[in-house]
């Protein structure tokens, strides 16, 4: 059984940074995508950025420049540092890996984590 749990957020005032991690456990043995979605209260929820295993990145036009995404393979582990934090950027944040593959097994839909809150406040 794979589960995902993410880390790192928080209160931060507006300009500031926080580092959000996203960890996959169970008997992984590689995961394609990593992903990082945002839902804010009343919005639908959005791709904020993801990281493929060749190493391409794509980022949603408003967190570009300010937030970046990585990966420890041998963790399983993803990463999005986010600076210049600003107000519209909070939201709970939700990671999703796809791809996956276990020991015998391989899981092309994606397995999503529970979240953890951001709140900028201005």
């Amino acid at each position: 059984q794979v589960q995902l749990v993410e880390s790192g957020g928080g209160l931060v005032q507006a300009g500031g940074s926080l580092r959000l991690s996203c960890s996959a456990s169970g008997t992984i043995f590689s995961i394609n995508i990593m992903n990082l979605h945002r839902q804010a209260p009343g919005k639908e929820r959005e791709l904020v950025a993801s990281l493929d295993s060749s190493g391409s990145t794509n980022y949603a036009g408003s967190v570009k420049g300010r937030f970046t995404i990585s990966r420890d393979n041998a963790k399983n582990t993803m990463y999005l540092q986010m600076n210049s934090l600003k107000p519209e950027d909070t939201a709970r944040y939700y990671c999703s890996i796809e791809g996956v593959r276990g020991d015998g097994w391989y899981e092309f839909g994606a397995f999503r984590g529970q979240g953890t809150q951001v709140t900028v406040s201005s």
